[in-house]
């Protein structure tokens, strides 16, 4: 059983990427849960850790120069949209940027160590959609790519599961390891939403045929569907490629409450995905697991579901959780690619 406390990342330098006109990812975000965090109530259950600046060689493992060049010069222009509609860029944010995922790199050390087994990084901004070559939907630098990257470098590890739940296609940690068999992204996202990628016929090439596993689902998909997916697939993928470690895209903007979609899960299933992965890295890799936080666009929503994922992170590891058949998400698993690859 675990014993350890969980490694919850946070600082105050994440709200320095701001801007002034109307945004959905704002530092609004996550202000309420960091006070919420620092109760008394919560600090005992967890140790805290602050972030260390990714260095511009972490980043370029994953971007090309010339974007992060664009970055820095599109960061000073007068118009903070200058770059992207959706993407702002202000004279702090290259930095907050690079916190960002130095804040994973750092948890992931932590992890690797044995100091702690679960990790959260409450970082903004997020990443999952931002590409090499190109920043997009509110996202500069993409942290989880850039932390599987670093482990891949750092410590040789050889299989990594990145699972992302976000509502939202997770397109640019795809564009990163497409073609690699060393990462497995898998992810379960709600169909013909932005960025309009991650049909179940995106399955990687050469070396990683087979290693991305998309599993687009129909909005009004909820909590029953949602675990479904989870645990006949992902289960199954953990049991058949082994992960050496376990990374989390955790998105929270599939919540009924987030205007952004139409999906209609319940902050408890937050609690209970969470306690599904701790049981898959308890079985397959000791324990490591790191959670990064991607979307969620309610604050109220937001914060909720974050403090269940980490009330669910404090728990000793339970009995794997029995998963409730469910005939509209079995649906979509029949002649999906996937069988191909792995065996359900």
């Amino acid at each position: 059983m675990n014993s350890k406390k969980p490694g919850i990342l946070f600082d105050n330098r994440y709200f320095d990427h701001f801007v002034s006109r109307p945004s959905l990812e704002n530092a609004r975000r996550l202000r309420h849960l960091y006070r919420q965090l620092e109760t008394a109530d919560y600090r005992s259950r967890f140790m805290h850790f602050s972030p260390r600046e990714a260095s511009i060689e972490d980043i370029q493992d994953v971007h090309s120069s010339f974007y992060v060049d664009q970055i820095r010069e599109h960061a000073l222009n007068a118009d903070p949209f200058s770059y992207d509609r959706d993407t702002y860029l202000m004279e702090l944010s290259l930095y907050t940027a690079q916190l960002a995922a130095g804040g994973c790199l750092e948890l992931a050390d932590r992890i690797l160590s044995g100091e702690i087994d679960y990790g959260f990084a409450l970082i903004r901004p997020p990443g999952h959609h931002a590409e090499p070559g190109r920043g997009m939907g509110f996202c500069i630098f993409n942290n989880i790519a850039i932390t599987a990257r670093y482990l891949r470098r750092r410590y040789d590890l050889q299989r990594i599961l990145i699972f992302d739940f976000d509502i939202h296609h997770c397109n640019g940690t795809q564009a990163v390891f497409y073609d690699s068999d060393k990462v497995l992204v898998a992810s379960v996202h709600q169909d013909k939403l932005f960025p309009f990628t991650g049909t179940a016929k995106e399955t990687g090439s050469e070396k990683g045929l087979g290693y991305t596993v998309n599993l687009p689902v129909h909005a009004q998909f909820g909590d029953p569907e949602y675990t479904y997916l989870v645990g006949k697939v992902i289960g199954t993928l953990v049991e058949q490629y082994l992960p050496q470690i376990i990374l989390v895209s955790a998105g929270y903007d599939g919540h009924c409450d987030d205007t952004i979609s139409k999906t209609l899960l319940s902050t408890g299933w937050f609690a209970k995905v969470t306690e599904m992965l701790k049981e898959f890295a308890f079985e397959s890799c000791d324990s490591r697991l790191l959670f990064v936080l991607e979307g969620g666009y309610n604050p109220g929503a937001l914060e909720a579901s974050v403090l269940a994922t980490i009330d669910s992170l404090c728990k000793p590891v339970g009995r794997r959780i029995g998963i409730a058949p469910s005939d509209r998400a079995a649906t979509l698993l029949q002649n999906h690619p996937l069988h191909n690859y792995w065996t359900l």
